[in-house]
């Protein structure tokens, strides 16, 4: 759908300037509307209880499909079950995303007990389960879901937790462990409805770990006040969905933000349709994306820039794919990090040579501690970049710092706080009450804020060469993938009190696979990077030295996320001989020096 046709809310913004510092608002009021989480499921159970709510693939020809009615039935016997436990303590959700787990947190939602979804690669990607532990120690669950208990095996005993009950899923009964679908069907009873009627806005709904993109995972105390804030804000700015429910297709993790609070919860807030993808943008599993979005096609679709980076050159190669991708599709949205402009380009040119229009490409601002929406774009964007405006109740205060201008949120989808952080807590806020989110912002337009905000590059992230000239990390990352597509998966951007920058890469493998020539991936690194450093010649723009990585980011070494975020700081602390490698007085082959 044009974005011509597309029913959005007018831009409305509000300026105050105070000193050197200025404040933002929207013009638009924070519209009334459910303040539980389990309203949300109650609500849609009502609008539309035969449509499919939740659909997942149990094989690769079947389908198990779950209608609001039925999701209902099994939250309900589940928070009966909860609540016969009498223990308020949190559900540690081990797993990742199904429609088993999606009916457990429902079911906590409606009892009033936490939920804390905590990233599978914790426990099936990590080799030392630091991390998982770390989190173990924080959250001190009362209970712990798996679907299956031996792949968990060795994570639930490396961490102690194999001691707590464990609650498990799947089709395969465990005799030795309660089991999540013996609750299913369950009546309601005086017990959880009146749990049900004790919970608020400020009933905590879940704990929602940090990716450790910026450190240590940190648990987000997450009510349900501030995720149904944020879904009234989406609905605000995007009233289209109240006449088109929306259906998505959807991998992304639900123990982080993006896929467990902004989009999981948009689809009961709307009554809409969720295609639990078992996929992920990896070589491996990226197979099972296409199949899945061969067999439902959406009308919104979400992903986060490696995700993009993987589905773009497998739309470009089979038009039969893309043409059922584009049929119902209205919006694609991405998020998580800043998208090359390359990518959205050809997006755009794929939509409009496969169903003769593009869709509305947009993107959103926030972190796990806004739950997480804080700014839209929710007007037309002729590039990646632009992160929109501030969403309905909230105020940033955009502060100098350096040369940029950090932002600062208020809001009513803010956190109050970290578990058992209180000094992290602290350090969060300003003496003003903002929470200090890390990233920098500037305007599109100086003289019309309504033009947005383009996102600025994460403050921790940038450093200063040798001569003292600031390099910012964000804007030489997306440019420099861009002048290399398709051949990058991502990078990191190298030179700290160096007279010059260098890159580390990693190759796409897609990518890889359209080059043509002898060391196909080097001469076209040299012609990209080359035609890169004409277009940007300046000492904080321009390329000296480039390496390719042999080895893939470590998670355990919070080198990545597993929804595809980069930490700039801990790969170049991590990979410091590499660094030296890519620096060296006299470089070794593998690496590539640019001439000016």
């Amino acid at each position: 759908m044009p974005v011509s046709q597309l029913a959005l809310a007018e831009v409305a913004v509000e300026v105050e300037r105070r000193g050197d510092r200025f404040l933002l608002r929207s013009g638009h009021a924070l519209p009334p509307g459910p303040e539980r989480l389990g309203d949300l499921l109650r609500e849609a159970a009502s609008r539309a209880p035969d449509r499919r709510f939740l659909i997942e693939r149990e094989a690769p020809h079947r389908l198990r499909e779950v209608s609001y009615r039925e999701a209902l039935a099994a939250a309900e016997g589940i928070a009966a079950r909860l609540a016969a436990l009498g223990d308020d303590g949190p559900v540690a959700i081990l797993s990742g995303n199904s429609v088993d787990h999606a009916l457990l947190a429902f079911g906590a939602h409606l009892a009033g007990v936490p939920i804390a979804p905590i990233s599978p690669a914790y426990s099936l990607m990590s080799r030392d389960f630091g991390k998982l532990r770390h989190v173990a120690s924080k959250l001190r669950p009362s209970l712990i879901y798996v679907e299956s208990h031996a792949p968990f095996a060795a994570a639930l005993a490396a961490t102690g937790l194999d001691a707590l009950p464990l609650w498990t899923g799947g089709p395969e009964r465990d005799p030795d462990h309660p089991w999540l679908r013996d609750a299913f069907g369950e009546a309601a009873t005086t017990e959880s409805r009146a749990r049900e009627a004790a919970v608020g806005p400020s009933t905590v709904a879940k704990i929602l770990f940090t990716s450790g993109s910026t450190g240590i995972p940190k648990g987000v105390v997450t009510t349900h006040g501030m995720l149904t804030a944020n879904q009234r804000q989406i609905a605000c700015l995007w009233p289209f969905l109240r006449e088109s429910p929306p259906v998505i297709v959807d991998w992304l993790p639900w123990s982080h933000c993006f896929g467990g609070s902004h989009d999981f919860y948009l689809v009961p807030m709307h009554a809409g349709t969720l295609f639990v993808d078992e996929g992920k943008p990896s070589p491996a599993l990226f197979g099972k994306s296409l199949a899945n979005l061969r067999s439902v096609s959406p009308t919104l679709y979400f992903n986060v820039p490696a995700g993009f980076a993987a589905l773009v050159p497998a739309l470009e190669a089979d038009a039969e794919a893309a043409a059922r991708f584009f049929a119902e599709l209205k919006v694609v949205f991405y998020a998580g990090a800043a998208l090359p402009d390359d990518l959205w380009q050809r997006l755009i040119r794929l939509a409009k040579g496969t169903v003769g229009e593009a869709p509305f490409l947009t993107t959103a601002w926030g972190s796990t501690e806004t739950s997480p929406l804080v700014t839209s774009a929710h007007f037309p964007l002729d590039r990646a970049g632009n992160v929109g405006v501030p969403a309905p109740g909230v105020e940033l205060s955009l502060v100098p710092n350096g040369a940029k201008l950090e932002v600062r949120v208020k809001g009513p989808n803010v956190m109050q706080g970290y578990l058992d952080e209180p000094a992290l807590t602290a350090a969060a806020f300003d003496d003003e009450g903002y929470y200090c989110i890390g990233d920098a912002v500037r305007f599109a337009d100086p003289d019309d804020p309504a033009a947005g905000l383009l996102f600025d590059g994460r403050v921790a992230e940038d450093f200063k060469l040798a001569s003292g000239t600031w390099v910012h990390v964000s804007a030489v990352r997306t440019e420099l993938l861009a002048a290399a597509s398709p051949a990058l998966q991502d990078l990191v951007v190298a030179g700290h009190d160096r007279a010059a920058l260098g890159v580390m890469v990693w190759a796409s493998p897609a990518g890889l696979a359209q080059l043509e020539g002898d060391d196909p991936l080097r001469a076209h690194l040299m012609r990209a990077v080359t035609a890169y450093n004409r277009a940007h010649p300046e000492n904080s723009r321009r390329i000296a030295r480039l390496l390719v990585l042999d080895t893939p980011a470590d998670i355990d070494a919070g080198e990545i996320t597993d929804k595809g975020y980069v930490n700039q700081r801990a790969t170049l602390e991590r990979r410091a001989a590499e660094v030296e490698r890519l620096f060296a007085a006299d470089p070794d082959e593998a690496v590539l020096v640019f001439d000016r």
